[in-house]
């Protein structure tokens, strides 16, 4: 009975996972591939696509285990779904750049980088770029979040079925 229950928890929290890597995989593609045509006007080569998968694997990694441990919950239950996605959004965004800090700092020292040096790149290297990297994640977070709370609401199989079965003519 007990192996069937974590069973089913891990099938759930994997499925979970594969759709936000595969959701932050199509966002981050679209802006790296942006980003590379952009590059290549001035003749710099680049390739987005590993970058794009592994960012977004270990970015639905840590987005799931901020959940899990509650992060955004803070204004869940008694205000609108706007306000508690906008929330749970902002607070993922904080996180998410704070581990793309420390990424950026570890891998800074593997190339005998100091901290100072490593940050400067960070999100391209000026306060704008950093802003409008940060803008753009929001963006991209504000959807998933909206989807968990209308799902949390509703149920996770009746908003799959809103979205995915074939609605009858009335």
């Amino acid at each position: 009975m007990e192996k069937s229950v974590y069973r089913e928890r891990f099938v759930t929290e994997l499925r979970e996972f594969a759709i936000l890597a595969a959701y932050l995989f199509i966002c981050f593609t679209a802006l790296l591939a942006y980003k590379a045509a952009l590059l290549k006007v001035y003749g710099v080569s680049f390739a987005p696509w590993v970058l794009a998968a592994i960012k977004a694997l270990v970015s639905a990694k840590f987005l799931l285990i901020g959940r899990m441990f509650g992060l955004g919950d803070g204004l869940t239950q008694k205000h609108p779904l706007i306000i508690s996605t906008l929330y749970r959004s902002f607070a993922f965004l904080v996180v998410l750049i704070c581990l793309t800090a420390i990424e950026e700092v570890i891998l800074g020292h593997l190339r005998g980088e100091s901290i100072a040096d490593s940050l400067a790149g960070l999100a391209g290297g000026t306060l704008w770029q950093v802003i409008a990297t940060s803008f753009i994640v929001l963006l991209i977070l504000i959807p998933w979040f909206a989807f968990r709370a209308v799902g949390e609401v509703i149920g996770d199989a009746t908003l799959v079925r809103l979205f995915f079965e074939s609605r009858q003519k009335h």
